[in-house]
């Protein structure tokens, strides 16, 4: 049992380095990020669909449930073009620290969502993440497009998360996936066509390099990602996959200062603020479960 579990928790951490090799990849591929995230969907969700044939899964859905699923694919093409967007006009290194202030947002809508209180360590973990935030924009300012890219992604981030964590509750996570891989790639092609050049032959146009690029996003990145975390939270507790999910700007920054040193050097200012905001996120996590325990616990007890 023992190994068992060293195995499960490698696998988790694997699926971390996954979720921060993502931004590399987004450093890496060339193409514009409208484009990337059609590729990454579309490339994603027939990979989903010969998944689903191979195991022969029931992927009926209802109407209602068709539309909610869509409308979660739409948010998560938002924030994966707000994300390597970020990337694009800034470097990855600033998406990553501006990603990790999800943890933020999720303290005002997790309340709405679920209809809760805000609690009082919430709006004080909230503003040493705004501290952390202003260090890093302050500090970094001829990046301050990227950094607003960054928190936009972040929102739509955590508001996926969110309502996603819902779906989870009640149906499997391979059929959720593939309905919202499906429905982002549609709404991002209503996109092309409406506001961009539409599939011309130039948006067809990708290197060879890209295209390896992009599968790797697409398959193991995406696909299998998706897939592993929703199977691995099976055999660990949801506070240690959230809690570790937190490490993956940790991941990609450390791996972005390794593969690009010059365009990723920050000043000492941003690390700091970054390490506020990443220290609040795990702090936050850390105290939330104890709390869960502790109300749990006092639940059980006989009167």
């Amino acid at each position: 049992m023992p190994n068992a579990k060293l195995k499960h928790y490698l696998h988790l951490h694997f699926l971390v380095f996954i979720a921060g090799f993502t931004a590399i990849l987004g450093e890496l591929i060339t193409i514009g990020s409208v484009e990337l995230v059609w590729y990454r969907m579309a490339i994603a969700g027939v990979l989903m669909f010969g998944f689903v044939k191979i195991t022969k899964l029931k992927i009926k859905i209802s109407r209602r449930t068709f539309f909610q699923f869509s409308a979660a694919g739409v948010i998560i093409a938002l924030h994966w073009i707000t994300f390597f967007e970020s990337i694009n006009q800034a470097n990855v290194s600033i998406a990553l620290a501006m990603f990790s202030s999800g943890a933020f947002f999720a303290s005002f809508i997790e309340p709405i969502i679920f209809k809760r209180k805000v609690l009082w360590f919430e709006i004080v973990f909230g503003l040493v993440v705004i501290l952390g935030v202003f260090l890093i924009t302050s500090s970094e300012l001829k990046y301050i497009n990227g950094i607003l890219l960054g928190l936009l992604s972040a929102l739509f981030s955590t508001l996926f998360a969110v309502i996603n964590g819902r779906f989870v509750e009640r149906y499997n996570g391979t059929v959720i996936s593939f309905y919202e891989f499906i429905s982002g790639v549609f709404f991002i092609s209503i996109f092309i066509l409406v506001f961009k050049d539409g599939f011309s032959q130039s948006f067809f146009k990708v290197s060879q390099i890209d295209w390896v690029y992009l599968f790797i996003l697409a398959s193991v990145c995406t696909a299998y990602a998706f897939i592993a975390a929703v199977d691995i939270m099976k055999y660990l507790s949801p506070y240690t996959v959230i809690l570790s999910y937190n490490l993956e700007p940790v991941y990609g920054i450390a791996l972005a200062l390794v593969l690009f040193p010059e365009s990723e050097q920050m000043s000492t200012q941003f690390y700091i603020g970054a390490l506020l905001v990443l220290g609040t996120v795990i702090t936050e996590g850390i105290v939330k479960t104890r709390i869960k325990r502790k109300r749990i616990a006092s639940e059980g007890k006989p009167n």
